[in-house]
């Protein structure tokens, strides 16, 4: 699963980066939190959780009035992690829909019709992941969890697949800015070898190469999208203990990615050696 994830690049850097022609990170997007987004959206955010607005790529067709089609462009948006399918009664529901496992989402109803049509990239720094302990307990006698930050080896941007939807809230009248909620979800696969001593699922992250055709709107191939649910390559990512401060949301910054020195830590598998650090 991939529940945090840490996206630090402002939308200038994130432009360049993933070769946006159009920035709409400025454009009024409606969000279901009940308070002010901390950070607010599109700013610096170490701490990605569920529900909150996240800096999303996309290629659309611009709305146009005459009958030829205007050309595709490559945007930037804020979209609200847990994806809400269209026909969803209300919002709740993107709460179960943060992620979408790449071995199932041509044939599940909530994907399946994005997949073919509404895919999406999410850009990141890299992803936190928990590591249950085979030998350290908590306060309660519980396996203690060690949080990892994993990100790429070679220190490039990571781009998460993901697959986007519309909500129409039909509470609310046309024309209203807030009716329409846009959703994300981040497609997860089974982790690579390593990096399952964390967790046994990861995010599919994409290469730059898959990118064009990832986020191509008239790209409704299911043999070419299952070929990319499918893709894997070992060896991208290196992973390292990270502060146990990033398991509460109210915890941002820079320093929830720093190292945690192996002798603050007890009974936490290298994931590159599977040997258990005693502290």
């Amino acid at each position: 699963m991939c529940g945090r994830y840490a996206a630090s690049a402002r939308p200038d850097e994130l432009v360049e980066a993933f070769d946006v022609d159009e920035d709409h990170t400025g454009d009024p997007a409606r969000s279901i939190l009940k308070n002010p987004q901390t950070p607010p959206p599109g700013q610096p955010d170490w701490n990605m959780a569920p529900s909150k607005q996240a800096p999303v790529v996309l290629t659309r067709h611009p709305r146009g009035d005459d009958e030829a089609e205007p050309a595709a462009t490559r945007q930037l948006r804020l979209l609200t992690w847990g994806l809400v399918p269209s026909w969803a009664k209300d919002v709740s529901m993107g709460l179960r829909m943060t992620n979408a496992r790449a071995e199932s989402v041509l044939g599940k109803g909530a994907f399946a019709k994005a997949a073919l049509s509404r895919r999406c990239i999410v850009p990141a720094d890299g992803w936190y992941e928990w590591q249950v302990s085979p030998t350290a307990v908590d306060a309660k006698g519980k396996p203690r969890k060690q949080p990892f930050f994993i990100h790429r080896a070679d220190g490039d941007k990571v781009g998460f697949a993901g697959l986007y939807e519309f909500w129409r809230d039909r509470s609310l009248p046309d024309g209203d800015p807030g009716a329409w909620l846009t959703t994300f979800t981040i497609i997860t696969t089974a982790a690579d070898p390593g990096m399952d001593r964390i967790h046994d699922r990861q995010p599919l992250v994409l290469e730059r190469e898959q990118w064009p055709r990832w986020l191509d709107p008239d790209e409704k191939d299911p043999e070419f999208v299952q070929e990319v649910l499918d893709f894997a390559r070992t060896g991208r990512f290196e992973a390292y203990p990270v502060s146990r401060a990033v398991g509460a949301t109210r915890n941002n910054g820079p320093e929830l990615v720093e190292p945690v020195p192996a002798s603050e830590l007890e009974g936490v598998v290298d994931p590159m050696t599977g040997e258990v650090l005693a502290g």
